[in-house]
């Protein structure tokens, strides 16, 4: 649009029309964080306005000073030109209402499973029994952030391999003031982690199998691919943390693992293993969730 046509951009109403347009004739791909042009252009217009998130209808015909219109234009514009994913544009991301500084270091929360402890893993465990909880491939410390808000008196520990993720998750952590319930360690999965029996583990590891990996668009490829890549059938790390986390879960402990849609090859990997398929108003098929009971039986299995 040249630049005299854009002076035309007056309201809220203009600019969010005029986003949704710009976001559906460039073809960008969606999925971090709003899966449809309105709500990523809503998003972008409230953030560049500073404006909150939850609140337009009372400002959609408000017009806009010349300054306000050029900062929404401007990030629309890196949005479609640099198919950069809206997060790393607006450095936070929003799960289950909770916001998360977010950079490229770290892939941009969206787990699913930040549902199920916004729930507190019910009907699957007590959650006043939980006394410890580890949050492996934490990348920015969302799930183990969202975990000591849902178990309080539990200690929660998170892992990860990258320091550049811990640094963003160490931000999180204080942003929300749980520097002394939740511990971060660098760990390449266990092979680091001081021996714990927890309660829970939960897990959004690296699964995208090679064949995904060379067709993700560009918005994923901002991302860093040791925190997606999962090799030729998406197991390769999936099989690691199988392998190991029996020695880390208490008698009753669960795992719960995200592997998005692997079930297939994950299946073909663990023929033995029945886990429950936990689903959420955002994913079905995508999370597993097995007890420690199962994971030793097929330890034991022939």
């Amino acid at each position: 649009m040249p630049l005299s046509s854009r002076s035309e951009l007056q309201t809220l109403r203009d600019l969010i029309r005029y986003g949704v347009s710009r976001l559906r004739e460039s073809g960008v791909a969606l999925g971090h964080g709003s899966d449809n042009a309105w709500d990523e252009a809503v998003y972008l217009v409230l953030h560049a306005l500073h404006l909150p998130l939850d609140t337009l209808d009372p400002f959609l015909d408000a017009r806009v000073l010349p300054q306000e219109r050029a900062r929404v234009l401007e990030l629309l514009d890196r949005r479609v030109a640099e198919r950069l994913p809206a997060a790393y544009l607006t450095q936070e991301a929003w799960l289950c209402g909770h916001r998360f500084y977010v950079d490229a270091r770290v892939i941009v929360p969206r787990s699913p499973i930040a549902e199920l402890l916004e729930q507190g893993l019910a009907p699957w465990i007590e959650p006043e029994s939980v006394q410890a909880v580890l949050d492996m491939c934490t990348g920015s410390g969302c799930l183990a952030i969202l975990a000591a808000l849902a178990f309080p008196d539990a200690r929660v520990d998170a892992v990860d391999v990258s320091d550049d993720a811990l640094d963003v998750a160490r931000r999180n952590v204080a942003d929300y003031g749980l520097q002394e319930q939740l511990t971060l360690h660098r760990s390449d999965l266990f092979d680091q982690l001081p021996a714990h029996a927890y309660d829970v583990i939960v897990c959004n590891p690296p699964y995208v199998n090679s064949s995904s990996m060379a067709a993700l668009p560009d918005e994923y490829r901002h991302e860093p691919a040791l925190a997606l890549a999962g090799g030729v059938d998406g197991m390769d790390l999936v099989r690691r943390i199988l392998q190991a986390a029996l020695r880390y879960l208490a008698p009753r402990g669960v795992l719960v693992l995200e592997i998005g849609h692997e079930r297939p090859h994950f299946e073909a990997a663990f023929p033995h293993l029945q886990p429950v398929w936990p689903d959420t108003e955002a994913a079905s098929d995508q999370i597993l969730l097995l007890t420690r009971e199962q994971l030793f039986q097929d330890s034991s299995a022939p």
